[in-house]
Parts: structure tokens; C-alpha cells; sequence
């Protein structure tokens, strides 16, 4: 017989985590619903704060790839509003959406566990690592911006919550000086990005790579239905399709 212990239900009752869904989880929100499932217990004060930054943080970025692959996999199903989210969320990779996951595991990997480091011990790991990635020609995921090229605003306010919260560790302030290691090595300015951020604090908060990612998952599903209703409203798919064909 199967069974899970994420919930269930009988003719009487549902049930989450233990919790019954109608007398107790209707008088919570979602974030703390959100917490019960992934996690197995309501959140902290703290950790409801930091879950709810994750979560706004990767609600929306604009017409990328995910974006556009909702949107004109909606074009062609019309009638599909689930497939044409399922398409956005495949796109999630190592380059885009899912690079939460990446960071985390780089650095996790690269920064051994121990309960503190000195300020410079970090920066020594930092320099020792850009040093042999970059003579491997291997990037680092979560360094870098294209635009921020001064700083990503971002990164300075998560960490600035993360502290807050008491979850500004040894992997935040390994991260940091990773980007400061990058620049010094390459002569120019490359900015730590938000993925790398979060990705450090994911690890400071004690939770894995994986479960980084699957919170951007559900941020970014709120943007992707948003984009596919506006495509409902107002659609760009067709002249989407007429540029690439060159109509």
C-alpha cells in the first residue's frame, strides 16, 4: 500500500502534514502553509520573512525565455493554460531561472563546513578558488551581471534581510568575497548577482540547493500565469512567430 506523509484525506476530512485543512490551515496564510509542506513545520517569524523575499524575488524578470515559451506554447494551445505554464518552468536551467541551484551547490562544494571563518580565511578560499576556476576556463555561477556591473541592488538587500534574520553566514560572506576575488583576478568590476546571493543564504538557512530552487519554481509561477492571462488579453505570439519567420 502507498502512502505519503505530505497529506490526505477521507470522506470527512483532508489532511496536510497532519494538519486538517479546513479548521486549522484555513486561518493560515499561504507562506506558512508553504513552509508546513516543504519543510514539515510552520515557519519562524524570521524564516516566514526570508521564504516570502525568496518567493517575491523571483516572481518576474521581464519577457525572457521562460516568458516567451509560456506565451507562444499558449499561442499554439490556447486552451491550455497549464501546459503553457509547465512550458515556462521547463526552461529552468543552469543559464536561466534555475541558477539558485547551481550557486548553491558551487558553494557549498567549494567552502568547507565549519562553524566559522575569519574574514580573511575567505578571502584566501575566494582567491584560491576564482584562481583555479579561472584556469580551468570554468565559470562561476552567481558572479557576474551584465547590467549591474556596479553592484546588483538586489544583493545588498537580501543580505540585508538575511542579517536581519540572523541568516547572514559563513557561505553569505564567502560569496561576497568570491565577487571581490573575481574582479581583483580579472582587473574589472564583476558584481556578486542575486542568484548568488541567494544561493548563499539558502545555505546559510540551513535548507539545500534543490529546495532554493523549487522556491524560485513557485516565485516565478505567479509571473508565468501572469504573462500567459496577458497573453490572453492582449497576445504578442503571433508577432513573435511573424519575426522568426520573417512575415
Amino acid at each position: 500500500m502507498f502512502n505519503s506523509q505530505i497529506g490526505g484525506g477521507d470522506a470527512h476530512s483532508i489532511s496536510v502534514r497532519g494538519h486538517d485543512l479546513v479548521n486549522d490551515l484555513f486561518n493560515r496564510d499561504f507562506i506558512d502553509v508553504l513552509a508546513l509542506e516543504l519543510l514539515g513545520q510552520f515557519p519562524t517569524p524570521e524564516l516566514k520573512r526570508m521564504l516570502n523575499l525568496f518567493l517575491v524575488s523571483a516572481t518576474d524578470h521581464g519577457l525572457t525565455p521562460s516568458a516567451l515559451s509560456a506565451r507562444l506554447t499558449l499561442h499554439g494551445a490556447p486552451e491550455s493554460m497549464q501546459g503553457a505554464l509547465a512550458a515556462g518552468l521547463l526552461g529552468a536551467g543552469s543559464r536561466f531561472l534555475g541558477v539558485i541551484e547551481y550557486s548553491a551547490r558551487f558553494l557549498r562544494d567549494a567552502l568547507p563546513q565549519q562553524d566559522s571563518y575569519t574574514d580573511e580565511e575567505l578571502r584566501q578560499f575566494a582567491e584560491e578558488c576564482v584562481k583555479v576556476n579561472k584556469a580551468a576556463k570554468r565559470k562561476i555561477p552567481g558572479v557576474g551581471h551584465p547590467i549591474h556591473v556596479d553592484g546588483d541592488p538586489r544583493c545588498e538587500r537580501m543580505f540585508e534581510i538575511a542579517r536581519d534574520c540572523g541568516f547572514y553566514g559563513n557561505y553569505s560572506r564567502f560569496a561576497v568575497e568570491l565577487a571581490a576575488a573575481a574582479a581583483r583576478q580579472s582587473g574589472r568590476k564583476i558584481p556578486l548577482n542575486a542568484t548568488g546571493a541567494k544561493g548563499a543564504i539558502v545555505l546559510d538557512m540551513g535548507l539545500t540547493p534543490e529546495l532554493g530552487k523549487a522556491l524560485t519554481m513557485i516565485g516565478r509561477s505567479v509571473g508565468l500565469m501572469a504573462h500567459i492571462i496577458e497573453e490572453q488579453q492582449n497576445p504578442i505570439g503571433q508577432k513573435v512567430w511573424d519575426m522568426a519567420s520573417g512575415a
